[in-house]
């Protein structure tokens, strides 16, 4: 025969053999004829596989992720309540509760700084009358209710922040005019002044706490108190560099001069109450040597408003 005869059915044989070879689909339920043994394998698989669910698209659903069978191990269970136990008393030291004053809130207590900001236009403008003519004034006393303090808009005598902080801002927008119009502005110089200012404010806080701590004086002034108090100086800033803007020098003296004087009398009726009145309260003599110290305390920090007063605006008018 021919030889390409021979090689026809070769290749016919050759490409129907994976027909021959197909393994027919088994039926579920269903047992292969040709298997020996039970596959108990997938008879296992099957049985724990056996809640699945199938998925709305014909899909089986996903099997149980390694981090779910993770969380359900008992040791996982425990560190997760650990770590959220370590994570509350974290979050208690920070806030200062329950910590019999150990946390931030002992030095500058955050929790309580809307107090100091709860003003009305009523209220700051009786407390700019105040700080600009402090002799008429003739009660000092803070008001308390269930003994707490009463808000600032209640009370005049009460010290606040939003006077403190809105001065500052416009001490800087002031001194940044003054060396405007003497063609000395620049914004290295405008950012030197402010952060002089925010300096000598924050050694006066330190000296003071400092100076409390060292003549183990009782009171109830907190650095937010200090930091009020300390910062109703730029009001008189204000007034004295504005008035040397528009008459010079002779109108700088002039009302910075009134404003030292008020600042100063301003400080002694208000410090004195909280100093001066922790003492008499504990039964300390009038002439002992630690009221001595209280009252010389007392007139250093008055003293030092006007001296910075003149330090901080000196050079904005020429």
């Amino acid at each position: 025969m021919h030889p390409t005869g021979l090689a026809a059915p070769a290749s016919t044989e050759t490409a129907r053999q994976p027909s021959k070879r197909r393994t027919p689909v088994s039926q579920p339920g269903m047992a292969d004829p040709h298997q020996l043994f039970d596959d108990t394998s997938s008879a296992q698989s099957r049985g724990y596989r056996a809640p699945r669910a199938p998925s709305g698209l014909g899909y089986p659903a996903a099997s149980t992720s390694p981090q779910a069978a993770f969380l359900a191990d008992p040791v996982s269970n425990m560190a997760m309540a650990y770590g959220s136990s370590l994570a509350a008393q974290g979050k208690e030291h920070v806030s200062g509760l329950g910590l019999e004053g150990r946390g931030i809130d002992r030095f500058f207590p955050i929790s309580k700084l809307k107090y100091y900001f709860a003003v009305d236009t009523v209220y700051v403008g009786k407390k700019l009358g105040l700080l600009v003519f402090p002799y008429l004034h003739q009660d000092w006393e803070v008001q308390y209710q269930q003994d707490t303090p009463v808000a600032p808009r209640f009370d005049i005598n009460a010290p606040d922040l939003y006077i403190p902080a809105m001065a500052f801002i416009t001490y800087i927008l002031v001194a940044g005019l003054a060396l405007g119009t003497q063609d000395r502005f620049s914004p290295d110089l405008l950012g030197l002044q402010a952060s002089s200012a925010l300096a000598w404010l924050t050694l006066e806080v330190l000296a003071i706490l400092l100076s409390l701590y060292l003549v183990t004086i009782n009171t109830d002034l907190t650095t937010i108190d200090l930091v009020a108090f300390l910062g109703y100086k730029y009001v008189g800033m204000i007034g004295g560099v504005l008035m040397g803007l528009l008459f010079g020098k002779t109108g700088y003296y002039l009302v910075l001069g009134w404003c030292c004087v008020s600042i100063f009398v301003f400080m002694i009726r208000t410090l004195r109450l909280k100093i001066l009145a922790e003492a008499a309260a504990e039964g300390v003599p009038v002439r002992g040597a630690r009221n001595q110290l209280r009252m010389y305390l007392t007139m250093a920090v008055a003293t030092a408003q006007p001296l910075l007063m003149y330090w901080l605006t000196f050079h904005l008018v020429r």
